[in-house]
């Protein structure tokens, strides 16, 4: 569905720091359709995905020493100056202090409390994805962390996210609400989860088939962390790209995308 504008509070766009930009390019091409648009050599090397014409997600180069491939997550915000001060009054490390994009945006990038990088994003006139709950578009955006309350004390003021603890057999789940209605979600690392894994934001992308996407992600040199499992809103899996960057597909069912 196309989208032209977000609440503040509304996770809004995601990119992927790759160590080979045109591999990256090539990869997500061939997965999703996406082509790269080139903004230009003051840009950085940073390059925009579209579908169909419409912005739906970004990518740049790692910036760095020793910075892993990666998506981030970012969340529209009226004011970037205030919502940083209000995360570091909360406990979080900012690492970008808000800064202006050209003229799309103002932007800032931080760690929780908990240590999970997240970006915020004050929008001019890139609002975020123009694409967003349709197959090679975002859909979702997931904190994995091993403290939950801590979570919420520091997510809920700062962008007014309501959590609401949902009813799932084994596993500790909770759905960010924002004015009545769901825009993420957060999962409690427990013991099935590797000890080295840091908390941190996971990005979904929805795809028309997990299994045949999956399949596709290992024929183009990516890897399946988790291969597709059911859940309640669809059928859904964790990959990494070629470079390493972790991402999810899932395949929302017919009646889950009703109900919403």
């Amino acid at each position: 569905m196309e989208v032209t504008s977000y609440a503040p509070g509304t996770p809004s766009w995601a990119d992927v720091s790759a160590p080979d930009v045109d591999a990256a390019v090539a990869f997500y091409g061939a997965l999703f359709g996406w082509e790269a648009q080139d903004i230009g050599p003051e840009a950085g090397g940073y390059r925009m995905f579209t579908l169909r014409g419409k912005y739906v997600a970004g990518l740049g180069p790692l910036m760095g020493e020793g910075v892993p491939p990666h998506w981030t997550t970012y969340v529209s915000v009226a004011d970037a100056a205030d919502v940083t001060a209000a995360a570091r009054g909360g406990g979080a490390t900012v690492f970008v202090e808000p800064m202006d994009v050209f003229d799309a945006g103002r932007m800032a990038v931080m760690a929780d409390p908990l240590g999970a990088y997240v970006a915020i994003w004050q929008p001019g006139v890139h609002i975020g994805a123009q694409l967003a709950n349709e197959p090679g578009t975002l859909c979702w955006a997931e904190l994995a962390c091993r403290d939950v309350e801590a979570a919420k004390q520091f997510y809920s003021p700062l962008f007014d996210w309501e959590p609401k603890d949902q009813e799932i057999p084994g596993v500790t789940y909770v759905e960010w609400h924002l004015g009545g209605r769901p825009v993420g979600g957060m999962v409690k690392m427990d013991d099935n989860w590797p000890a080295e894994a840091p908390p941190h934001w996971m990005v979904y992308i929805s795809v028309a088939d997990s299994d045949a996407t999956c399949a596709q992600v290992t024929e183009l040199g990516g890897n399946v962390a988790v291969p597709p499992t059911d859940i309640r809103p669809g059928r859904f899996a964790v990959v990494s790209d070629p470079g390493g960057a972790y991402f999810s597909v899932i395949t929302f069912t017919p009646e889950f995308m009703a109900a919403e």
